[in-house]
């Protein structure tokens, strides 16, 4: 199997790694990159209050906007596209980019990992079947 450590410590899984290095040099793929998110207070206690999730959402979106300045000139720099302007609630954000600049946001230390963005299939709660596309 495809050795990924060389290319983000772990940060993506080896077979998308290994799709990665079969791609065209300027092909883009559709990411979901998980920021890295610091200086996060944790709660003794089980149950917070208002104040405190309040605390700790700001301090979760803070967080993940100081990481994507961090890697904003890594998405510029390949020709990257974000394809939304802040960070979801768990500190990820959709971007389109080149292989390499996937190889070089999985080195930033401001990522904490990269996926694939796959497609949704809802489940039907009537026919508990699976039905195989005919395109595979």
């Amino acid at each position: 199997m495809y050795d990924n450590k060389t290319i983000g410590k772990d940060k993506i899984s080896s077979e998308f790694a290994y799709r990665l290095n079969h791609l065209a040099p300027q092909q883009k793929v559709s990411v979901i990159v998980f920021l890295k998110l610091e200086n996060l207070v944790q709660s003794s206690s089980l149950r917070q209050s208002r104040a405190e999730r309040k605390a700790a959402i700001e301090g979760m979106r803070n967080s993940a906007k100081q990481a994507l300045s961090y890697i904003r000139e890594i998405i510029q720099n390949f020709g990257g596209i974000q394809l939304a302007e802040n960070p979801d609630a768990l500190g990820s954000i959709p971007i389109e980019i080149s292989a390499d600049g996937i190889k070089a946001l999985a080195a930033s230390d401001a990522v904490k990992a990269v996926v694939e963005e796959q497609e949704i299939i809802l489940a039907n709660t009537t026919n508990r079947f699976y039905i195989q596309s005919r395109e595979c």
